[in-house]
């Protein structure tokens, strides 16, 4: 079966904001001297006025649950669940941050819970488009340790169990590695596992549900998503449909790993996905206006140089060099676990 709909979304809350159609043609320049040079001190992300740390442990800020919601169908190995929370404005974060959350009660040693960071997963007006809340996507953890006991995530288990009218502590916002870039025109290759799909959610909304004076998504956002089967496809329904509303400017590739192989009968993991348009993949990455984020699953930057490494000697060009020279300026951002 499918995973049930997120039920706030798609198409109502869509609907609601008045969402755009395709833009007209996507274009790019050519890779130019603008892309990290010595001494470029000017962000080519969104981050103007970015708010960090508003909250911090000992002084968290006090939201509480509107809705919390499984999102992940019945024979989906584990839970994923899909929350939102009230701000009422007080937590201004951007589309890539990450919030604090510190679960109630006391640890082993009689102390508050540390907090654990998520990545948002809301664009900065919030699921209800009125900058009042955010959402965070999370997968329950549950599993058996060396001695053979049952182990469960204490900040993961609290948050997918809260219900609605529950207060919750709310650190940040942090981070600004994952902020979308400035160009409204530039090509953002997105590359998640699981729950890193949270970040890219948030660009998203902002791109294709949302009207904004002063940016109109016009470049190609193009999306790898990597689960284990398609019951753990997250958010499917509100991103088929914004490949319906924009099919130009977004493209849409799943990697279902206990069902689906390649040509060559492998598992599909999302790097296996990817490799299916290496050369397309790479000719983007020569353009100094496409951007890769990364979020999920530590192994895949592995699993991505692997593909680019031979691809990229071809043009005579050292891979790890030209990787390290898009993150230096800023088109290489990666947040793995």
């Amino acid at each position: 079966m499918q995973p049930p709909p997120v039920p706030i979304l798609v198409p109502a809350a869509a609907a609601a904001r008045r969402p755009r159609g395709a833009s007209a043609g996507v274009q790019h320049r050519d890779r130019g001297g603008g892309g990290g040079e010595e001494g470029e001190s000017v962000s080519k992300k969104q981050d103007e006025g970015v708010v960090t740390n508003k909250y911090r442990p000992k002084e968290p800020y006090n939201g509480r649950c509107l809705s919390n919601t499984r999102i992940t169908g019945d024979d989906a190995p584990g839970e994923t669940w899909h929350m939102v929370f009230s701000t009422e404005g007080e937590v201004p974060y951007r589309e890539g941050q990450s919030i604090g959350i510190i679960a109630d009660g006391e640890d082993k040693n009689g102390k508050p819970h540390k907090l654990r960071l998520y990545s948002i997963a809301s664009s900065a007006l919030g699921d209800f488009g009125d900058s009042k809340t955010v959402s965070l996507c999370v997968k329950r953890l549950v599993y058996t340790n060396d001695q053979g006991e049952i182990v469960k995530g204490v900040c993961s288990n609290f948050l997918c169990d809260l219900k609605p009218g529950a207060e919750v502590k709310i650190t940040g916002p942090v981070g600004k590695e994952m902020l979308m870039p400035k160009d409204p025109n530039a090509t953002i290759i997105m590359l998640a596992t699981g729950t890193g799909i949270a970040p890219f959610r948030s660009f998203l909304w902002k791109m294709f549900f949302e009207e904004h004076e002063d940016y109109k998504y016009t470049g190609l956002a193009w999306l790898f998503l990597g689960v284990p089967t398609s019951d753990t496809l997250l958010y499917k329904e509100e991103l088929e449909k914004m490949k319906e509303m924009a099919p130009e400017n977004f493209r849409l590739d799943f990697a279902v790993s206990r069902e689906q192989t390649n040509a060559a009968g492998e598992k599909m993991y999302i790097q296996t996905r990817m490799a299916e348009y290496k050369e397309e993949l790479w000719e983007l990455l020569k353009k100094d206006n496409t951007y890769v984020y990364m979020c999920g699953l530590k192994g895949m930057e592995k699993g991505i140089d692997d593909i680019m490494v031979d691809l990229a000697a071809k043009d005579g060009i050292d891979w790890m060099e030209y990787k390290k020279q898009l993150k230096k300026g800023e088109q290489w951002n990666v947040e793995v676990y």
